[in-house]
């Protein structure tokens, strides 16, 4: 074998494995791109993630309630022009800082065939996503309706007492779409 060809084929081979090193280094951040972008929401409240908190943790938050009044506007839309009506039960409310509320949402299959959802929350303005804290909420599962069926779907929540002061106004916004996984 000459020099050149063994020269050749040892940088054929550097290729490859510097080839094989970008694949599997791809692979390893496609992995952890999804875990990594929910610690991000979370830890920061961008695109709408906001926290969970249990009831009694809710409540323990609410001794520390002030005479603040935050109102809280809840809006509903549909994505993929699915056949569904969806809607909040009411427009908006006042609420305190620091105290547990309830409310839900409406939704309806329109079509003749059974199908499930999912909704997808978002909160503005970013600022208030971190505080904006659900104990019970539809969004934390797929939703199975019948043909034409249609449910009234729980949402609680608490507003955390260190909301900044400047925020007065919360706008929940949930997107409901069919879930790709029918199952």
């Amino acid at each position: 074998m000459s020099d050149t060809s063994s020269h050749s084929l040892k940088r054929h081979g550097m290729v490859a494995g510097k080839s094989l090193l970008l694949a599997v280094a791809m692979f390893g951040f496609g992995y952890l791109m999804v875990p990594i972008y929910d610690i991000i929401c979370e830890v920061t409240g961008l695109n709408g993630k906001t926290g969970r908190v249990t009831v009694a943790e809710a409540e323990a938050n609410a001794a520390a309630a002030s005479d603040r009044l935050v109102t809280v506007e809840f809006v509903a839309s549909i994505n993929q022009g699915g056949s569904w009506e969806f809607r909040p039960m009411v427009g908006e409310m006042r609420v305190k800082p620091g105290e547990l509320y309830h409310t839900s949402y409406y939704a309806e299959n329109l079509s003749n065939t059974p199908v499930v959802g999912q909704a997808t929350p978002s909160v503005t303005p970013q600022a208030a996503a971190k505080h904006f804290n659900k104990t019970e909420c539809f969004c934390f599962t797929r939703q199975a309706f019948e043909a034409k069926g249609s449910k009234d779907m729980p949402l609680t929540f608490v507003i955390d007492p260190d909301l900044p002061i400047n925020v007065d106004r919360v706008t929940l916004s949930y997107t409901f779409f069919k879930s790709p996984d029918q199952t």
